[in-house]
């Protein structure tokens, strides 16, 4: 899923469940290689964790409001709340190992 200012807060922030935001971008040779691994990472959690991304193109506000500086970005939110941060491209079982952790 991928979200934008518009619906940022409702999908993200106001979520019953740990949110994993993925901020990237088309241009983003990294980007594209985590974007395969973050699709299979996210079947593995079947309801349990939210998978979505946020192209910082075009959502440069929320670039801006989560301090995000490199990219890709991925940001674990709880509770609406920043508990994990990873930058750059990772394998599946570190990207995994992490997310259990946080969540």
């Amino acid at each position: 899923m991928e979200l934008t200012s518009e619906n940022f807060e409702k999908e993200a922030k106001q979520s019953d469940i740990p949110v994993i935001v993925d901020f990237f971008a088309d241009w983003c040779p990294p980007c594209k290689m985590l974007a395969p691994v973050f699709e299979e990472t996210s079947k593995g959690y079947g309801g349990k964790v939210k998978f979505v991304k946020v192209n910082v193109d075009q959502n440069k506000d929320l670039a801006d409001e989560f301090e995000v500086r490199s990219i890709p970005t991925l940001i674990i939110l709880k509770g609406g709340k920043e508990v994990e941060r990873m930058m750059g491209f990772m394998p599946k079982d570190q990207l995994k190992a992490k997310i259990d952790k946080a969540i």
